[in-house]
């Protein structure tokens, strides 16, 4: 999620609440709903004058939705708050109309309507003297097409002439430039006829039976508002300085979608006449060709059945959509698909929210797939990550938190590195010179308890800032190691290495040595030095003997000694490294040059803890370590470890001077071109100016 630079976001209950509301009507005259979230019944004859459009409203609504006030679907939760405050009670209506396996055939992406046939009382009045009724309800300029006729004010079946239609279609217009989602209700007494024997016939292939094709009355048509997330327009704004293209993907249509688009802050005022900035699935879907076979070139009609070998048909018009596109309306789980494979074949990061189980594909397929809460087991399952509140803010935390993740993996490895590099120089090239490494075993067991265990908790556990949204997101190619990275990793692995090798073979001319002499035991005959020993190795009671075993030329140097105590000389050598790396675990923090590698450190207790847990433990060892450690049995004198703390400190001051040193100078790993760089940071200056202007 660290390196997602597109999210193709759902609209309802991520970008809006899910809390939808029956606004507007239109039946026969158009009306604003007073009080639309109250919960008094509504005074009908404002807006619906007649009797009979009421009766068949109430019916379209009970029996031609699912669900109950506790259960159903936000929208047609409003439904249901509506007509029980126009007095109608739905359980009852259902009881008396709907049986328990009706002739019912349910909403999808592709059908865009839902219908259902009731059974009237024999009594009832029908237009063909057969008592089933069939509602329809959906899209607006869907169950528009469908109709032939509407109810007019009075309630009277009407000819649907094309002046009518006309201004009913001006009608949506209107609420969808409203930011409402338009549905309408129709109904039609069926034949016995109609659709065959039970009514369910259909062409092949097809998902509209026949009698859902045509013949319908326009009942009326309804605007549901659903509103924005107050969050939702400032995550926006976050997304796009944090270079994250945000698409918005849903079954709205295009006007009501561009309506909900400009409150997100997703596209300006205008913007939508710009080409190929708002597009309606088929329109999309059309545009870049589909998918086809990689080999063959034939079209592919299931999503997700020949997995690698899936590719774009017109690569060329899908990297105009990759540039402009942001509103993807009227959209299909197949144009979803497409609309990820495109991008990611681009060489985009791609983020996808879904929430159906028609959303699985392509959140199985994109880099990052987010499920909402409220969503289907499928499409939790095909998911990465399930969003608890279904709140787009939350994606943005995810892309924080998915950029923090990849920053402390890069600070570990930038710090774990450096003690290797200065690891293997120094014992590489003492064992090779001095035919032993300076450095024990178990000595570098305890830096490399330092260096994976404790330096992971410390490093790992560093909390988002606010800055990770200020800059690109990780490129897909880009290495995880940066050359800005090998420049502190060479950098301080050399610097630290010349000082320890400074220390290891001029030592002996510098260390300062303790007034009670090497053994700390001047009263004690077996472990003190004789005057002939110090004449033979040379020691002046000033500086410390040389703790070499033996010279270049495989002389003793102090091997004699080494059964009394292991030499002060390499105790130091050991406690410089452990503290070269003390202090570079402080500078590890930042890894992007930063000249503050102390700002925020005290929002990270762990990283403190583990910090002093580490001096403690050094102090611990090299004082109290004697033997098993390999170091002195009285430990460092106060002088020596001055000069330890002092010298190590240098490590922070040459991190310093590295971060004006030119990154170019250093290698580059990773196969990343120059173009791929250099186009990535175009898009990011152009996302950065629309974050600007929409502030």
């Amino acid at each position: 999620m660290g390196g997602a630079n597109n999210i193709c976001s759902d609209k309802t209950g991520t970008l809006t609440k899910n809390q939808m509301t029956w606004t507007n009507i239109w039946a026969g005259n158009d009306f604003k709903i007073p009080d639309p979230d109250g919960k008094e019944n509504f005074k009908t004859s404002e807006f619906v004058k007649s009797q009979n459009t009421l009766s068949l409203l109430g019916e379209a609504v009970a029996c031609n939705t699912l669900g109950t006030h506790t259960d159903a679907a936000a929208t047609e939760l409003a439904m249901l708050k509506f007509i029980q405050r126009c007095g109608v009670d739905y359980v009852d209506m259902r009881k008396k109309y709907v049986g328990k396996d009706p002739l019912r055939f349910p909403f999808d992406s592709a059908r865009k309507r839902m219908s259902t046939g009731i059974k009237l009382d024999a009594s009832a009045k029908t237009e063909h003297g057969y008592p089933i009724r069939l509602h329809v309800k959906g899209a607006s300029e869907i169950v528009l097409d469908t109709c032939t006729h509407y109810l007019n004010a009075e309630g009277v079946k009407t000819a649907l002439q094309d002046d009518m239609k006309q201004k009913l279609n001006e009608i949506i217009k209107i609420y969808a430039k409203q930011a409402l989602r338009t549905i309408a209700f129709g109904y039609k007494d069926l034949k016995q006829t109609d659709g065959g024997k039970d009514h369910m016939d259909k062409e092949e292939g097809s998902k509209i039976y026949k009698i859902e094709e045509t013949g319908f009355t326009l009942i009326c048509i309804a605007g549901i508002k659903d509103i924005i997330r107050p969050e939702v327009p400032g995550a926006i704004v976050q997304c796009n300085e944090a270079g994250v293209r945000v698409r918005m993907v849903t079954g709205d249509m295009k006007i009501t979608a561009i309506a909900i688009a400009k409150e997100c802050g997703i596209i300006k005022e205008g913007e939508e006449n710009e080409e190929h900035v708002c597009m309606d699935g088929p329109e999309f879907a059309q545009f870049v060709g589909g998918l086809v076979h990689k080999k063959t070139r034939e079209q592919i009609l299931v999503m997700g059945a020949e997995g690698e070998n899936e590719v774009i048909g017109n690569e060329e018009n899908m990297r105009i959509v990759q540039k402009k596109l942001k509103v993807l309306s009227r959209s299909r789980p197949n144009d979803k698909y497409i609309m990820v494979t495109g991008l990611m074949q681009l060489g985009d990061i791609v983020a996808v929210t879904g929430d159906g189980t028609n959303d699985a594909p392509a959140l199985k397929k994109s880099d990052v797939g987010f499920a909402m809460k409220t969503g289907t087991n499928v499409a939790h399952n095909a998911s990465d990550i399930i969003i608890q509140d279904d709140n787009f803010a939350s994606i943005v935390k995810a892309c924080s938190w998915g950029r923090n993740v990849f920053d402390n993996i890069r600070r570990f490895l930038q710090f774990q590195l450096t003690v290797n590099v200065v690891a293997l120089i120094t014992a590489f090239i003492g064992s090779v010179i001095l035919k032993e490494s300076p450095l024990a075993a178990i000595q570098l067991l305890w830096v490399n308890m330092i260096m994976d265990s404790l330096a992971s908790l410390a490093l790992a556990t560093e909390t988002p800032k606010p800055d990770l949204l200020q800059r690109p997101p990780y490129r897909k190619s880009e290495y995880i190691i940066s050359q800005k990275m090998m420049k502190h990793i060479l950098g301080q692995g050399i610097y630290q290495a010349i000082i320890l090798f400074i220390f290891i073979f001029a030592g002996p001319y510098f260390i300062p040595e303790g007034a009670e002499g090497p053994f700390n035991t001047k009263a004690d005959p077996e472990f003190g030095l004789t005057p002939a020993q110090a004449e033979k190795k040379n020691w002046d009671g000033v500086y410390v003997i040389n703790g070499m075993k033996s010279d270049f030329e495989g002389n003793d140097v102090y091997n004699d000694l080494y059964d009394s105590t292991p030499s002060r000389h390499l105790s130091v050598v050991f406690n410089l490294f452990v503290v070269f790396q003390i202090y570079n675990m402080l500078a590890a923090r930042k890894i992007r040059d930063e000249i503050n590698i102390f700002s925020g450190m005290q929002t990270n207790i762990m990283f403190i803890a583990v910090w002093l847990v580490i001096v403690i433990g050094q102090v611990f060892i090299v004082q109290f370590g004697s033997i098993a450690m390999k170091v002195h049995v009285a430990g460092l004198t106060g002088k020596q470890w001055a000069l330890c703390m002092g010298v190590g400190c240098t490590t922070l001051i040459w991190n310093f001077i590295l971060k004006f040193i030119p990154d170019r100078l250093f290698p580059t790993l990773g196969d990343e071109s120059e173009e791929e760089i250099r186009q990535a940071m175009e898009d990011y200056e152009i996302l950065r100016g629309v974050a600007a202007s929409n502030k």
